[in-house]
C-alpha cells in the first residue's frame, strides 16, 4: 500500500517524523522539518556547528539533510508495516554558506511500489542554490529480528 492508498494527515505526518528523529543524527545537525507528505519534505538546517574547518557549511551535513527529507518522504511513501532504506545517494555543490540557515525541500521523482526517488535541493537564507541531491530509497517488508 502506498501513500496514495492511506496517506496520512500531514500534520501527524509531521509529529511522526519529527517524534522519530528524536535522538538521532538529524537531531544533532539541528534538523527541524517544515512540511512533510510523501510527495514533498521539507527541512531546515543551521550552519553554525555544521561546519568543515573554513568556515563554510560541510559537503557532508549538505548530504545528511537530504538524505534525512528524502528517507523521511520515501517513508511516509511505503506507508504503515513497510519500511524505506536509502540505497543511494549523490550530490552536488554549487556554493559555500558561512552563516545561517539552509532550507532543503525533497520533491518525488518517482514512485514506485519498490523504490522511491527524490531530488533535493538545498539553498541559503536568500534561496540561492547550494547543493542539489538525489535519493533513492527501496520500499522494503521490515526484516524480523530474533
Amino acid at each position: 500500500m502506498t501513500d496514495s492508498d492511506t496517506a496520512p494527515d500531514p500534520a501527524d505526518a509531521l509529529d511522526g517524523l519529527r517524534r522519530a528523529g528524536a535522538g538521532t543524527l538529524a537531531e544533532r545537525m539541528g534538523i527541524e522539518l517544515v512540511e512533510a507528505s510523501a510527495r514533498r519534505v521539507v527541512g531546515t538546517m543551521p550552519v553554525a556547528g555544521n561546519t568543515q574547518p573554513y568556515g563554510l557549511l560541510h559537503g557532508g551535513a549538505s548530504v545528511v539533510l537530504a538524505e534525512t527529507l528524502g528517507s523521511y518522504a520515501a517513508a511516509l511513501h511505503a506507508g504503515a508495516g513497510r519500511q524505506a532504506v536509502g540505497i543511494e545517494v549523490s550530490a552536488t555543490h554549487h556554493r559555500g554558506v558561512r552563516e545561517g540557515v539552509v532550507t532543503g525541500t525533497a520533491t518525488a521523482v518517482h514512485l514506485g511500489s519498490t523504490a522511491a526517488t527524490y531530488e533535493i535541493v538545498v539553498e541559503d537564507s536568500s534561496a540561492r542554490r547550494v547543493c542539489t541531491a538525489r535519493l533513492t530509497c527501496l520500499v522494503i517488508e521490515p526484516r524480523r529480528t530474533s
